[in-house]
């Protein structure tokens, strides 16, 4: 739908006339840490999406929009797919597959140095149901002897009869500009469907709130970086400063403890690292209040889910 959205705006705004000029959707999906959002910002050579070791950093589907003179691409990045134990691994896995849906061109990442595996095997069956072009991408190449990397290249070919198969390094961004142009070859035809200046569909508030879930990321282990969603309550500009306020919500009591830590050390430190690098991103100074709510057992209500904003397909229909 939101596709279609985009499509039906730019054939208005250009008269009905669509040029020789290419534009679409490719969907980036993968494993958990396959390493899609290091792509994504390698890709667009900005900072779209937050990136950590964790699982499921990636929540919600963040679309980077890269424009060339002769080619418009919109990579979506995906959540991690993988078996769900609670309601929200089930509503990331469903953003992961209306992307898919909704694509011209899928771009499967996996990490080269892993064997083909079970989690694998899932992707691959929802794939093979949906009959779209599919790149195969092999990534932490730099990573492999090139002996190696040529086995690998010829294990993944028998899985499956993929449109291409591309070998890159998402951190050393080698070899991007070859995966451009075998994206280009399966992009349609049709006008751009962003300004050539936007580089994310998502707002600015959005992208604040993802820089302080990833410091929780970096600075949290086990079950915490899981168990928290960061929501913006307050953003007020005074002249040059900006003054913010935002929850974090986790879902159990001993939670909040760990989270702010002893003498508020932990939550602290949390605030200082979110306020420099949002301070960068805004151009101006940044004042930054962090509050912390436990919402219990939030990840299994799908009503606070949708309240924090990660179901996707919901958002799409309220809009």
């Amino acid at each position: 739908m939101y596709r279609v959205i985009c499509i039906y705006t730019q054939i208005i705004l250009n008269g009905g006339k669509m040029k020789n000029y290419k534009s679409g959707f490719i969907a980036i999906v993968g494993r958990p840490n396959a390493g899609k959002s290091t792509l994504l910002n390698a890709l667009l050579k900005e900072k779209i999406a937050i990136m950590s070791d964790k699982p499921n950093t990636t929540r919600n589907n963040i679309s980077g929009i890269l424009t060339h003179e002769d080619c418009q691409y919109v990579f979506v990045d995906t959540p991690g797919i993988h078996k769900p134990q609670q309601q929200l691994g089930r509503v990331l896995n469903k953003n992961a597959y209306s992307a898919m849906e909704d694509c011209d061109v899928i771009g499967w990442i996996v990490d080269g140095t892993q064997s083909f595996g079970t989690g694998d095997s899932f992707i691959l069956k929802r794939i093979e149901t949906l009959h779209k072009p599919v790149v195969l991408i092999m990534n932490k190449i730099d990573k492999l002897p090139k002996e190696q990397l040529l086995k690998r290249l010829v294990y993944w070919q028998k899985q499956h009869d993929f449109n291409d198969i591309v070998p890159i390094s998402a951190l050393d961004k080698d070899n991007l500009d070859e995966l451009l142009h075998v994206f280009k070859g399966y992009l349609p035809e049709g006008e751009p469907m962003f300004p050539e200046e936007m580089k994310s569909d998502h707002d600015i508030n959005f992208r604040m709130c993802e820089i302080v879930r990833e410091k929780i990321l970096f600075k949290t282990h086990e079950e915490i970086p899981h168990s928290v969603a960061v929501i913006l309550e307050r953003k007020e500009k005074r002249g040059n400063r900006m003054y913010l306020q935002m929850m974090v919500v986790v879902d159990r009591e001993s939670q909040k403890g760990i989270l702010i830590g002893k003498q508020a050390n932990m939550i602290r430190s949390i605030r200082l690292d979110a306020q420099k690098e949002l301070k960068d991103m805004l151009g101006c100074s940044v004042d930054l209040e962090l509050f912390v709510r436990v919402e219990k057992n939030w990840r299994n209500h799908e009503n606070k889910i949708k309240e924090f904003g990660l179901d996707e397909l919901e958002q799409i229909d309220e809009d």
